[in-house]
């Protein structure tokens, strides 16, 4: 029994491991394509390489940021520098080679669309980690979804994601919630990440591709006193 007890124990503690490696490669990816739609943004203003290296770095870690200050966990960066080294690595190259893109504006949309996908579902994860329920999960990686974009848009004083008519925070919803639904069906954190990536990934190039958005308000006229 004792013997039956250890295994379990060691296997335990290897899938954390292996969970905590596929958290930070989900940080670091999210980091770098975030950090190059901060970085597009930033050649859009023609800021100089300081500008590019701000706004990849605010863009790239600013919604992990402040998921990690809502989750009362570390805050990703600062016990890894890494994701702060990627981001900056990527803006300077982006700084030297920007002028080789026609249309950086679509670039940007189609890269933020990955990014929202993958920090979606890093966001997700790292709240199901911090032991949150499923809602609160999924909120957590909404707002990391967007928060990064909301910061870069902000800065680049270009219109805000929550203020387009695109269909962006729902595509980051639909990911989250499939994430979180997959792995309440039963099958394996793997696939349930990436069923989760990949529809919200596609929910938003396609929204992106044929201009869909959802129906707005509409005020109604008042109706005359009688």
């Amino acid at each position: 029994m004792t013997d039956i007890a250890q295994l379990f124990q060691d296997h335990l503690a290897q899938a954390q491991i292996s969970q905590a490696s596929i958290q930070r490669m989900l940080d670091l990816a999210a980091a770098a394509v975030f950090a190059v739609t901060g970085a597009l943004v930033a050649s859009r203003k023609q800021m100089d390489i300081l500008g590019f290296l701000w706004l990849g770095v605010v863009t790239g870690v600013g919604g992990g940021t402040l998921r990690d200050l809502l989750l009362g966990v570390p805050v990703f960066w600062v016990i890894d520098p890494a994701p702060v080294a990627v981001c900056l690595a990527v803006a300077a190259v982006v700084h030297f080679s920007a002028h080789l893109l026609g249309s950086r504006y679509r670039m940007v949309l189609y890269l933020d669309a990955f990014g929202m996908a993958l920090v979606t579902i890093a966001g997700t994860s790292k709240g199901l980690d911090a032991g949150a329920g499923p809602l609160v999960a999924v909120v957590m990686g909404v707002i990391t979804a967007a928060f990064g974009g909301i910061v870069r848009d902000l800065l680049g004083q270009e219109p805000s994601i929550l203020l387009r008519r695109e269909i962006y925070v729902s595509a980051s919803a639909a990911g989250a919630v499939l994430f979180v639904g997959v792995m309440a069906l039963g099958f394996s954190r793997d696939l349930a990440m990436a069923v989760g990536l990949i529809v919200a990934c596609l929910i938003r190039v396609l929204a992106i591709r044929f201009d869909w958005a959802l129906p707005v308000f509409r005020p109604r006229p008042e109706r005359p006193p009688h």
